[in-house]
């Protein structure tokens, strides 16, 4: 869009100067316009080309990973899947994540009354709510990522029916087939998560659960239910199904 206006721009303006300026720059100026449109032009084209390579990469690693062929991604739904396994930074992240819980229907808010959540999400017609820190890790999450030490805080304000909840998008350089090989979680993050009665899952699992949501295989609600009731500390194993979510006894 930038890149269009861009181009009208210097459009409009070599028409004017053709028709204001002298009769030295009636020739300079739009020249230097057109020049100018031709490099904008390939710009766009450049990066229209790599949206699509970016997109038949993505498709193909969702298709890995599934059990049959994937439904093509939608164009609404590319940059958020997209932003959800591959991240950028962390911030961007928590917004995507925020989105998927305001599509699942969820009741979503920055926990204006706490100071150590990203957001605090409520299950609709019910009284359990999560206190939800979101991060991204190259590797297994350790005990020194500073959202461990903030679902610590989180557990000293929140209220009654309110838990813990950490998502995490781990080793955001290995392809998605690898990642359900490889442990989510330190031994170190397994144990606290089981001490103060934490949840945690994956973008992964999170990214499972909203395409099955979506298509009426699973009710999210009474997943997250059974989540909110999971009395377990996770624990982070190898090689399973749903290895990248240490709630595994849980049905996706």
């Amino acid at each position: 869009m930038m890149l269009s206006l861009i181009q009208l721009l210097l459009a409009v303006f070599a028409i004017y100067s053709a028709l204001k300026f002298s009769e030295e720059l009636r020739l300079v100026i739009p020249l230097f316009c057109l020049i100018g449109m031709l490099a904008v032009s390939r710009i766009d084209k450049r990066k229209s080309e790599n949206r699509i390579a970016r997109k038949v990469f993505l498709q193909s690693e969702i298709d890995k990973v599934s059990k049959k062929e994937s439904t093509a991604i939608k164009d609404q739904d590319f940059f958020t899947i997209d932003l959800l396994l591959w991240p950028k930074n962390e911030l961007l992240l928590i917004d995507t994540v925020h989105s998927i819980f305001k599509d699942l229907g969820f009741k979503i808010s920055t926990g204006i009354n706490y100071k150590s959540v990203d957001r605090i999400v409520k299950i609709p017609e019910t009284k359990i709510a999560f206190g939800v820190q979101v991060l991204m890790s190259e590797g297994e999450v350790g005990g020194n990522h500073p959202k461990i030490h903030r679902a610590l805080q989180f557990e000293e304000e929140k209220r009654e029916n309110e838990k813990s909840l950490i998502i995490a998008s781990t080793h955001i350089h290995l392809p998605l087939s690898e990642r359900s090989k490889v442990n989510h979680l330190s031994k170190e993050v397994s144990n606290f998560l089981n001490r103060h009665n934490m949840s945690f899952i994956t973008t992964h699992h999170l990214y499972d659960l909203w395409q099955k949501a979506k298509g009426g295989e699973i009710d999210i609600f009474d997943f997250f239910e059974k989540i909110y009731s999971h009395s377990g500390g996770p624990s982070p194993l190898k090689g399973t199904t749903n290895s990248h979510s240490p709630l595994f006894d849980l049905p996706v």
